[in-house]
């Protein structure tokens, strides 16, 4: 199963000083430092992908700004491509889906933020174009949330999402599984 490692949005906005610092799970950006690790050592292609507001006084993922930066361990590690978007979903108007195919790419595995937005939207993308997902539970994550529709804690909206991927979408795994699958 030739697989293709996503990186979403492992941005500074989503760390202390950004506007949405990510709670749930604790140790997500190890772990997603982990995977990043594991698949540059087994040879895994990887795409960071990266958001932006495309209004140039956007208050959040503004392009250019340190907020809309890659976190910095993320910046450092191997990858194969880097993406731009700034739409929640990883495939539209972005060159990703060329990129898998010339990869031979069947399969994609999801890690990043946050869960139920970017992460959830491009995982449906890939289902709906064919490919299998691996949605890593444990290296994809968010924080509490309150809007106008009501309020929901990091822990079950993570879950909430999980559970959600795995009835039809996802396979829902671990790092460490997803480690033993790559060899």
């Amino acid at each position: 199963m030739p697989r293709a490692l996503l990186i979403v949005d492992v941005q500074n906005e989503y760390f202390p000083g950004g506007a949405f610092p990510i709670t749930h799970p604790t140790g997500h950006l190890e772990t997603i430092l982990a995977v990043m690790d594991a698949a540059a050592d087994k040879g895994v292609p990887t795409a960071v992908i990266r958001h932006h507001q495309p209004a140039p006084d956007a208050p959040v993922f503004r392009h250019g700004s340190e907020q809309w930066e890659l976190h910095q361990e993320v910046a450092e590690r191997p990858r194969d491509v880097l993406i731009d978007k700034n739409l929640p979903g990883s495939f539209t108007n972005t060159p990703l889906t060329g990129w898998l195919k010339d990869h031979g790419a069947d399969t994609v595995t999801i890690a990043g933020y946050m869960t139920q937005v970017c992460c959830d939207t491009t995982a449906r993308q890939a289902f709906h174009r064919g490919l299998n997902v691996e949605f890593l539970r444990d290296a994809t994550g968010t924080l509490d949330v309150t809007n106008k529709a009501g309020s929901v804690a990091a822990a079950t909206l993570h879950e909430s999402t999980l559970v959600a991927q795995q009835m039809f979408i996802s396979d829902v795994i671990d790092s460490a599984e997803w480690r033993d699958r790559i060899g």
